[in-house]
């Protein structure tokens, strides 16, 4: 196993491109088992998470091959009804084959998720919608069994205790795109990337409105047919490298970003004191002037991303003042604190807020990362700090980031991997 170590206190500087969207393209590949015909899905990142999609939609009876950033599907045999533990158990996205494949076949045996440690993410929404739709469901060795005669349209309100649910919600539209009748999601999560999968679902032949609002209305069509998408510029990603340049100090022109993704985040940045240009698909961001400690509060979208909670602390750490962060999305999503004070941050945890005390600089330790963007907050402290830092179980940054070496390397970075 390989670890990632970063030598420290280099200004990053240059350009630098953002991969199509994690968030999206998952759902997106999965909404392929809902037609026989072939689909062209471009912009896709080579990601861990990626190509267990591919795997699992192999196990499912296509043909999948991603090549230089396109994946092209096609029907190889009968679309098979189960999906594999020994997949599904690694990324929780992956449960969201359930709401197609009940969709197309009437029938769905789907392992119960894994994937990243942040705390309880129950998948009762999706079943509840999914109940709605006229499925019968059981809960069996592990696996969610899905049955159906026929699924008929109905009204679901699909708001949980920490608010919308993106799974949720795409794995409702999935399953209601052939449903009999006019299906109405309220309380939809309002996300750019289900806006993504509702507009390759559309160019399919679905008729869905009102996506990217709270409710989303679908009229259920007999089938669906093949087609081609381009995937959205990840959002995160995106606001993990305006932090990178940030926390080094340094200067970057990021292209291929959709800032309007990306409001609440530049909205807290511009308050810290940030310098951001903004273009119709590219952000210059300099760091210009000493940066001032804010207060940030995770919520649905378009509220601050929970996905950005981490790496937004790794920036506060270093910035003077006292910042309190609120993680109202999964409260339990700080177990990146601990390493960040073992490289000498002071932040100390209060139920769902961390309160963080800014200091002049970190130091480079070996820490371990707990999941995906918990493994981009080590990275930008590291890029900060004084000295060598050596991130464990790296594997959670290949989920989410694509070439995120190579990337920080043209950058000016310095960054390599050794064994464990």
């Amino acid at each position: 196993m390989d670890k990632l170590v970063i030598e420290g206190g280099v200004k990053l500087k240059g350009e630098v491109t953002i991969s199509g969207a994690k968030n999206a393209v998952l759902p997106i590949l999965a909404a392929t088992l809902l037609t026989d015909d072939a689909c062209i899905i471009k912009g896709v990142p080579d990601l861990r998470d990626t190509n267990t999609m591919i795997r699992i939609l192999r196990s499912l009876g296509k043909s999948a091959d991603l090549e230089k950033g396109i994946v092209s599907i096609s029907t190889l045999k009968k679309t098979g009804y189960v999906a594999d533990y020994k997949l599904v158990s690694t990324m929780r996205a992956s449960f969201c084959v359930l709401g197609p494949l009940l969709g197309k076949l009437k029938k769905a045996k789907v392992s119960l998720p894994g994937g990243c440690v942040i705390g309880v993410r129950p998948v009762d929404l999706h079943l509840k919608g999914i109940k709605a739709l006229g499925a019968d469901i059981n809960i069996e060795s592990g696996y969610v069994i899905a049955k159906a005669q026929e699924l008929k349209g109905n009204h679901i309100y699909l708001g949980g205790v920490y608010g919308s649910s993106v799974l949720a919600t795409d794995n409702v539209m999935m399953a209601a795109v052939l449903a009999n009748g006019k299906t109405v999601i309220e309380s939809a999560a309002c996300e750019p990337e289900v806006v993504d999968l509702a507009e390759f679902l559309v160019k399919m032949g679905a008729k869905i409105k009102g996506q990217g609002t709270p409710i989303i209305e679908i009229e259920g069509v007999k089938r669906l047919h093949g087609a081609t998408h381009t995937i959205i510029p990840d959002r995160i990603e995106a606001g993990t490298m305006i932090l990178a340049a940030l926390i080094t100090r340094g200067d970057i022109l990021i292209k291929n970003v959709s800032y309007k993704h990306l409001g609440a985040l530049i909205d807290r940045l511009e308050e810290a004191g940030a310098g951001l240009v903004k273009t119709d698909n590219s952000m210059h961001v300099r760091y210009k002037n000493e940066l001032k400690a804010i207060n940030v509060t995770t919520l649905p979208y378009p509220g601050f991303p929970t996905d950005m909670q981490a790496q937004m602390m790794s920036l506060m750490s270093v910035t003077p003042g006292i910042s309190v962060i609120t993680e109202k999305i999964y409260p339990d999503r700080f177990m990146h604190v601990a390493e960040l004070n073992r490289m000498g941050a002071h932040i100390q945890r209060e139920g769902p807020h961390a309160i963080v005390e800014g200091i002049k600089e970190l130091s480079g330790a070996p820490v371990m990362a707990s999941d995906l963007r918990a493994s981009a907050c080590l990275a930008l402290a590291g890029l900060a700090a004084k000295g060598k830092t050596s991130i464990s179980r790296i594997y959670h940054l290949e989920r989410g980031y694509e070439n995120i070496e190579e990337k920080l390397e043209k950058l000016g970075a310095k960054v390599w991997r050794e064994k464990e």
